[in-house]
């Protein structure tokens, strides 16, 4: 007689039933039944695109040290203590908690989106792009108590954008992907 294998399921957790036999695992499921390991895995790879980046850049680089690569962009290792652009960056600390708290509570809700909407591709690659760039930057501002910025664009008689990463170039495809389906699905009613 063959004895099956059991698989229950904490929130965002694949958690195999004890058995004598053999083990299964199985994806993270939704509530809709679709799978959230793709959307989990593509989060995972920006994060790790992103870290390896920055592990390279503060190895290669000094803190303000800038390598022009063209014209119009230049590597340059820069530490942001704030939010984007700098928001609150010359604060005393208490921002690097606050900051980590909306990643966490945004990755929190991100999560409970994708399961509930798994089967939404676009939507749901938005959401893990987001999420993806969330975490990294939630890394840095965890281990570093800054972000790790390098990406430094410019232009002739504008000036210098300021610098960002693989993360937040990930959050900004993701935030341009949610408005167009939004406008998409807006548009199909």
């Amino acid at each position: 007689m063959r004895r099956e294998v059991g698989v229950f399921h904490l929130p965002f957790l694949i958690v195999p039933a004890m058995a004598t036999k053999k083990k299964t695992f199985t994806a993270v499921k939704s509530s809709s039944g679709a799978s959230l390991t793709p959307w989990l895995g593509i989060a995972f790879i920006v994060i790790l695109l992103d870290q390896i980046s920055k592990i390279t850049i503060t190895r290669t680089f000094t803190h303000g040290e800038e390598k022009p690569i063209t014209g119009f962009f230049n590597l340059v290792l820069a530490y942001n203590p704030g939010a984007a652009f700098s928001f609150l960056s010359d604060q005393g600390g208490w921002q690097k908690y606050f900051f980590a708290g909306i990643a966490i509570a945004a990755v929190v809700f991100i999560i409970y989106l994708l399961r509930k909407h798994a089967g939404q591709r676009m939507f749901c690659w938005a959401l893990a792009l987001i999420m993806g760039g969330a975490l990294g930057n939630l890394i840095d501002r965890l281990a570093y108590g800054h972000v790790i910025d390098f990406l430094d664009f410019h232009l002739r008689g504008v000036g210098h954008f300021p610098a960002f990463n693989i993360a937040d170039t990930a959050i900004t495809i993701g935030a341009i992907l949610f408005i167009f389906d939004e406008l998409r699905r807006v548009n199909k009613h």
